[in-house]
């Protein structure tokens, strides 16, 4: 069996569009645009064999009508009818097999940035759409502080080890944010600087990694005293909770 790499293709302003490929075969996860597959994929000859979405939005889902013109493939995503062309709509727990890749991937439901939103874990990667960011998490458009905190938890179970692909390059601007909620955090100033050198160079920060995510993430890390004392002074009150403390800083987040 051929080696599988996962090849980040850059769309729109900060998307990135995961590649899955070996010599001959390619699965895209949540392709908002169809022109840099198609691009890739001529370029570098290999036959597209699956689509995997994560969630609804538009930048994630928005290339699959015209990928399905040139590739007859399966879509795979969740039950959510505003993504009309997947074939295979998963519930957590679920196991997919993609064709010709010997990988197997979970289901997992996070929801909290969008109410249908699944994430797809195997061969120590996590696929994680716009519900785990580096160093963050995505806006509650559809859920809630609750939800989102469930997500995370169950996210944060994993191994240490395993690889986080998220949907856009948002890491330095959500350090940013990481170092005025957490500012004694020494492992933010270390991941700031690597971001930075690597950005310069026009490199993806990412993949990241939960074990990154655990050390650095404020949303992940919502008992720590002094992200509770951050969060409490920035909404002018105690919060005695692990979700009211994230809810606070994602709406701190909002307007940072």
């Amino acid at each position: 069996m051929n080696p599988i790499e996962v090849i980040p293709l850059r769309a729109f302003s900060d998307n990135y569009i995961w590649t899955l490929r070996d010599s001959t075969h390619a699965a895209v996860v949540d392709p908002g645009d169809a022109k840099p597959v198609l691009q890739y994929l001529r370029a570098e000859r290999l036959e597209l064999v699956a689509i995997l979405n994560t969630h609804h939005h538009p930048d994630h889902i928005g290339g699959n009508a015209e990928l399905l013109k040139h590739y007859r493939v399966p879509v795979y995503g969740p039950h959510d009818d505003r993504i009309h062309e997947v074939t295979h709509r998963l519930k957590d727990g679920e196991r997919i097999s993609v064709p010709h890749f010997g990988t197997e991937f979970e289901v997992f439901e996070i929801p909290g940035h969008t109410r249908t939103h699944i994430a797809f874990y195997g061969g120590k990667m996590l696929f994680s759409g716009d519900t785990l960011f580096a160093v963050g998490c995505g806006k509650l458009f559809e859920g809630t502080p609750q939800q989102m905190f469930d997500s995370l938890s169950r996210l944060m179970q994993l191994p240490d080890d395993t690889r986080v692909y998220c949907g856009h390059e948002y890491t330095l601007s959500n350090i940013r944010f990481a170092r005025a909620a957490d500012p004694d955090n020494a492992a933010l100033r270390e991941l700031e600087a690597k971001a930075a050198k690597l950005r310069e160079l026009g490199q993806p920060t990412l993949p990241s990694s939960i074990g990154q995510e655990r050390a650095t993430n404020p949303f992940v890390r919502c008992t720590e005293p002094a992200i509770v004392r951050s969060a409490s002074a920035k909404a002018g009150k105690k919060l005695d909770t692990p979700v009211a403390v994230l809810g606070a800083i994602r709406e701190w987040k909002n307007q940072f």
